[in-house]
């Protein structure tokens, strides 16, 4: 009984602390001052640097406030996990370690969040939203 509490806490704390720091963090400012960002954002993957910003801010801020809530965990999880993966690998993977691990740290978070989903504190429960799981078939009468 207790474990599973602490579990719970856990899965709490790690999508409100680095959902947060995510959207606090990269996405506010990203979405407060898209404009004058757009045209010198780095254009990792070659869609051009507008859309690469468009998708790291909806990634950052909005999919991090879904984290934080706990509304639609695991399908949140997958553009953050992609953006990080992109950031460890294409943006800084030239860069010494030091400038890599914070994505690195954010991507372990965010896999963990998406292959475990947001615990019993996420609204996901209250909603009945699985996301990624199968859902259960009725059971035949």
């Amino acid at each position: 009984m207790i474990n599973s509490w602490c579990n719970a806490i856990g899965l709490l704390l790690l999508r409100v602390t680095f959902g947060t720091m995510m959207l606090a963090g990269h996405g506010l400012d990203k979405l407060l001052h898209f404009g004058s960002k757009a045209g010198s954002f780095p254009d990792p993957i070659g869609l051009g640097g507008p859309a690469a910003l468009g998708m790291a801010t909806f990634a950052e801020f909005f999919c991090s406030a879904l984290l934080i809530l706990g509304l639609a965990t695991r399908v949140a999880a997958i553009p953050l996990v992609i953006t990080m993966l992109i950031a460890l690998a294409v943006v800084h993977g030239n860069d010494p370690w030091a400038k890599k691990e914070l994505a690195a740290a954010y991507l372990a978070a965010f896999t963990t969040i998406l292959i475990t989903g947001g615990g019993p504190f996420a609204l996901d429960r209250i909603f009945g939203f699985r996301g990624l799981q199968k859902k259960e078939k009725a059971k035949s009468k």
